[in-house]
């Protein structure tokens, strides 16, 4: 009677570790981009027109997400082969470590051009680390949870999503209450030095899990893989394309928010900065609240279900949302972002382990992580830059980003449901998108 409730002390361990470690990483990757919207347009690219400099800033943010994909093969390849817990420790240190080093990158003013490329170098390597993060994490807490509720706790690993964001958010805040010109000095430098404090706590709870029971019993048979991605690219190859596919919209809907909703807002709309960033924390909340209760409901009505018609929803409200927030009053900009957000985040929520459940536990490190970060390369980290760029060439008109916007969910679901059927097919279980029986 011992096993089980040893069982249930790491599989808590587990999720506590999955959801803090990627809540810092996120955290991380946010601040980032919240200082791409307000700042480093102005202090590492001033030498160009305001739309230009952000423009830029979001250039060197898209850098963080070509970088993903090689963190997710580097990561995923010693995953597989070696274990989760020991790469999740790396990644973890590594981007404590670029995002605290930004905190103290001189700007353009003080070293010129070195500066630019310094952030750069530093963006990539968040890129890597948290390339690596995500597929380590969503695995440690699902292959360490009791039997039936490995999508429950891979939710844990979403929800660092919404709280690094309430936790950017909060820090930016404070920092925010500064004049214009102290912001601009060192207020904004704040957040990155605050990330070593949080991987300190980070490392110490993640160091107490053990290591993924379903890679031990694949390393006792023998069956480590010498080669992950190869092996991946070889017998999977289909299952990684519709992955990139199902994942556009979990990655690409934070950056439209977070990120480009941000720039838009108090750049072009002339909202005010702390009014925008209290906005975003209000949605951050609500997605946190809303994102448990979606993955017990997806529990009674079927993960792929549940997804195709959380994203059909956001289809629905993508027009309400652009001109809500079109109308520059706070809490209707609050309103048309929540609609969104609650609507995307039904999908989001299980979307990690929906993806896990598509590979095999002797390539799954690999396998979600390149379907996961090569979708962030070609769609999320160009997200804020494709919409501003639409945004920009439209001459200030919304409607080419909307468009966008909606093409973006549409293809998600369509992949979303193509996987789900693939998965079905390989595992040979009754069809997720039929609906249920009735008597």
């Amino acid at each position: 009677m011992t096993v089980p409730v040893r069982a249930d002390g790491n599989a808590r361990r587990a999720g506590l570790a999955s959801f803090v470690g990627t809540t810092i990483e996120w955290y991380d990757f946010y601040i980032y981009g919240t200082a791409s919207a307000l700042v480093f347009g102005k202090l590492f690219f001033p030498d160009v027109s305001p739309a230009a400099g952000v423009l830029a800033s979001f250039a060197t943010f898209w850098v963080g997400f070509l970088a993903r994909p090689l963190g997710g093969i580097i990561f995923g390849h010693f995953g597989d082969r070696m274990g989760r817990k020991g790469t999740l420790v790396t990644t973890l240190l590594l981007m404590g470590a670029a995002t605290f080093l930004v905190g103290v990158l001189p700007t353009h003013t003080q070293i010129g051009v070195t500066a630019p490329v310094l952030l750069a170098l530093l963006r990539a390597v968040q890129g890597i680390a948290v390339g690596g993060e995500w597929g380590g994490a969503v695995l440690m807490a699902s292959e360490s949870a009791p039997k039936g509720r490995a999508s429950l706790f891979a939710m844990l690993v979403q929800q660092g999503s919404p709280a690094g964001a309430i936790l950017s958010t909060l820090v930016f805040l404070a920092a925010g209450t500064l004049d214009d010109a102290a912001f601009a000095s060192w207020g904004w430098r704040v957040p990155f030095l605050l990330s070593g404090l949080l991987v300190i706590v980070g490392l110490v709870i993640r160091l107490k899990v053990a290591e993924s029971g379903e890679f031990e019993k694949v390393k006792e048979s023998g069956d480590v893989v010498k080669l992950p991605v190869a092996e991946v690219l070889r017998t999977a190859w289909r299952t990684v394309l519709l992955g990139i596919g199902a994942s556009i919209m979990g990655i690409s809907a934070a950056y439209f928010t977070n990120t480009f909703v941000l720039s838009w807002t108090t750049n072009e709309l002339h909202m005010n900065r702390q009014t925008m960033l209290y906005v975003m924390l209000a949605v951050s909340v609500a997605q946190f609240l809303w994102q448990p209760l979606a993955a017990l409901i997806s529990e009674r009505v079927g993960e792929a279900r549940f997804m195709v018609c959380s994203l059909l929803a956001n289809v629905v409200v993508a027009v309400p949302m652009f001109l809500l927030i079109r109308t520059g009053v706070p809490l209707l900009a609050f309103v048309g972002i929540t609609l969104a957000v609650v609507t995307g985040s039904g999908y989001y929520a299980v979307l990690a382990g929906f993806l896990a459940r598509a590979f095999s536990s002797r390539v799954r490190y690999t396998g979600i992580s390149l379907s996961y970060q090569l979708c962030s390369t070609l769609i999320g980290g160009t997200t804020p830059l494709v919409a501003q760029s639409l945004l920009t060439s439209g001459g200030g008109s919304i409607w080419p980003v909307v468009g966008f916007y909606a093409v973006l969910l549409l293809v998600t679901t369509v992949c979303v449901a193509a996987l789900a059927r693939r998965t079905d097919r390989i595992h040979g279980t009754e069809p997720t998108l039929r609906a249920p029986a009735t008597a």
